[in-house]
């Protein structure tokens, strides 16, 4: 799943990564969307990754649940201009151990909109501290400029390989089960559209 705070660009990020296109004009998801796509990794194993990009205007906010409840990962996104995207970051990860407790899920915390440094507003620092806190990977990306998205996407599907191995599923089968699918959620919750940029 990819959390975010609305006009972070975590749509565009799986827009990017899933079919390498950017637009924008990216509009606001007003519906469930379900994307999948196969992720190499280093021993050549094929995870596929399953990814449900969900409504994400407060008034679909009840329904995220529904679609994240046992996600194997998070890939949560803030906006590097907007400090409150940063902040409900933190409280889509309380939000997720709530309903999924303590399960070992793979998250990554993803920094987006990298190529508006000029209108910085959280630090990479800051961002990487908090990743770590919480046992995530980070990662500096930018939809627009397609930097480090793929590299997102490929740890998490390394991490849930790996995680899967080792319980003894085939690999990236979600839950142990052998179908070799990962479940990878996706909501986000849109706020007020900012000075036209979403990405």
């Amino acid at each position: 799943m990819l959390l975010g705070e609305g006009r972070v660009g975590k749509t565009s990020l799986l827009l990017r990564y899933m079919n390498n296109t950017f637009s924008d004009a990216q509009t606001p998801t007003v519906q469930a969307t379900y994307l999948s796509k196969k992720v190499p990794c280093d021993d050549g194993a094929l995870v596929d990754v399953n990814v449900w990009d969900t409504a994400g205007q407060e008034r679909f906010h009840a329904l995220g649940p529904i679609y994240y409840r046992d996600a194997d990962a998070a890939v949560l996104v803030y906006d590097i201009t907007d400090q409150d995207s940063f902040a409900r970051v933190k409280s889509w990860v309380k939000e997720l151990k709530q309903i999924n407790g303590d399960e070992n899920i793979a998250l990554a915390v993803c920094a987006n909109k990298s190529d508006l440094e000029r209108s910085r507003r959280v630090s990479n620092e800051e961002g990487e501290t908090y990743a770590k806190s919480i046992g995530a990977e980070f990662f500096s990306t930018s939809a627009k400029a397609n930097k480090c998205v793929e590299a997102v996407f490929v740890s998490v599907a390394k991490r849930l390989e790996k995680k899967h191995r080792g319980s003894g599923g085939a690999a990236g089968a979600s839950g142990g089960a052998k179908s070799g699918r990962t479940s990878l959620k996706i909501a986000d919750e849109d706020a007020k559209p900012k000075s036209g940029e979403c990405c």
